[in-house]
């Protein structure tokens, strides 16, 4: 055998081999996650009783950043005023806005200047003012200079009053009981710092009042893909993770913090784009070097919904900005991995995340270009082609099916035939080309944070179409 022939022989086997451990890394995870979810099937049925800590929840705060989000805060603030939980503030934080969010504000919920004293913890962009509603005692709106999504909910942190908050987009929907389910682990186990929550696509469903009345499907083809993606890693992959306390990403759409822990660790880092997961990464990283006992939770029952960009241009920009969130979290936190203290977050969480999600676009396509390649010039045959084929394609609709089944069989969110129908053909077809654009638009997220350029928050194109009065 020539040494052409031994490299390429090499390489295609690594190729193969990582995209094994890539979908059985998930496929694992998904099969962890049926653990957990057996636990909450039990706890469920004690849901009917009577709730012994009703009423008895620890008080806590809603933050709730908005830039330019005119087409939907009223309608989540709305859905945050009626949600069930004994004892909440919901503190609006206005980013320096550039269209109407502050006048709808003003208009919707009878603003007025309040002067309140305003403690500073975490150093925040200067504020403009503190509104509070003459309806609701218990909102308030901070107009700010543009800072960030992380500024945002710093200053969110200094003006909140109770122990615990909770970090909201402007654009969700929360269900009425979401509050109550996701603080529950903090009832249970004192040692809780962070828990987070379900987040759904609500492109295609009947939001009327503020509130979900009607479960559905989008009919735009790249929200749909979304709703598969959500729920193949954002719910069943985060689920896996928490069984065994190595959640790395509380998502910034619905998140619950204990504020002291959150202060302690330095807050939000304005300057990252990735904030929610930079946060409870650098938590792991500094109360595993302190030696302290805590746990970070994913809730999978209370639910979130947001809207999920339905434009090519937006979700790449979308996806660019998460994978270069990704690569300052972990970038930043280096000291987490293989430290002698890490634990499961150090020893398995981060080495797997560096592999499969940070390192993960360069290798994914890099084996798709690689494989194509060789194949055309007849550097490997037919059967090893086939083999790549089965492992990056088939064991990928294999992983995103058991997303599907293990949502039917747990929430049955999607309650009509031919919603699991689109499901299921959703599953097959986001294999064959938009997981590919997927990987790329992911390799440009790590080729900007490699190059060091200037990122920001950036801006959301919102319809707000599936919301009525």
């Amino acid at each position: 055998m020539t040494t052409h022939q031994l490299v390429v022989s090499f390489i295609t086997w690594f190729v193969i081999c990582y995209f094994i451990l890539l979908n059985c890394g998930y496929l694992l995870l998904n099969l962890m996650s049926i653990l957990t979810l057996r636990r909450k099937g039990q706890e469920k049925i004690l849901d009917n009783l009577p709730q012994v800590y009703s009423g008895l929840e620890p008080p806590i705060s809603l933050l709730v950043p908005a830039y330019n989000e005119e087409a939907t805060i009223a309608a989540s603030v709305r859905s945050m005023l009626q949600l069930q939980y004994s004892e909440l503030e919901i503190i609006v934080i206005n980013d320096g806005s550039k269209d109407g969010t502050l006048e709808v504000l003003k208009e919707e919920f009878s603003l007025l200047p309040f002067p309140e004293a305003y403690r500073v913890q975490i150093e925040t962009k200067p504020i403009n003012g503190i509104y509070r509603s003459r309806r609701y005692p218990n909102l308030r709106v901070i107009d700010k200079v543009n800072g960030g999504k992380a500024d945002s909910l710093n200053a969110g942190i200094n003006a909140s009053r109770y122990p615990l908050f909770c970090g909201v987009d402007a654009d969700s929907i929360l269900q009425r009981d979401s509050l109550q389910r996701v603080v529950k682990p903090f009832l249970h186990d004192p040692d809780m710092v962070a828990t987070g929550g379900t987040v759904r696509v609500a492109n295609g469903c009947d939001v009327k009042g503020g509130f979900l009345t009607g479960v559905g499907l989008p009919n735009n083809i790249w929200a749909l893909f979304q709703v598969v993606e959500y729920l193949r890693a954002f719910l069943f992959g985060r689920l896996g993770w928490s069984t065994i306390n190595g959640m790395l990403i509380i998502s910034g759409a619905f998140g619950v913090f204990r504020k002291d822990t959150v202060i302690m660790a330095g807050g939000y880092k304005p300057k990252t784009i990735g904030e929610d997961m930079e946060l409870v990464v650098r938590m792991h990283r500094i109360l595993r070097e302190r030696k302290q006992r805590y746990r970070i939770e994913f809730v999978p029952d209370p639910v979130c919904w947001t809207e999920a960009p339905e434009d090519f241009q937006t979700l790449k920009n979308q996806r660019i900005r998460w994978q270069r969130g990704l690569s300052e979290s972990l970038s930043a936190n280096w000291g987490l991995m293989f430290n002698r203290n890490g634990g499961t977050p150090g020893w398995i969480a981060f080495p797997f995340m560096v592999l499969f999600e940070w390192l993960g676009p360069l290798m994914e396509l890099g084996g798709y270009i690689f494989m194509a390649l060789a194949y055309v010039f007849g550097w490997v045959s037919w059967e090893a082609a086939a083999v790549f084929l089965f492992v990056a394609i088939g064991l990928g609709i294999l992983l995103s099916a058991s997303g599907i089944l293990l949502e039917e069989l747990s929430f049955h969110i999607y309650p009509k035939g031919r919603h699991l129908a689109w499901l299921g053909l959703i599953v097959i077809l986001e294999n064959f080309g938009y997981r590919q654009l997927n990987s790329y638009w992911r390799l440009v997220g790590l080729w900007r944070w490699a190059r060091q350029k200037e990122a920001s928050w950036g801006a959301m194109t919102r319809k707000g179409s599936w919301q009525r009065k």
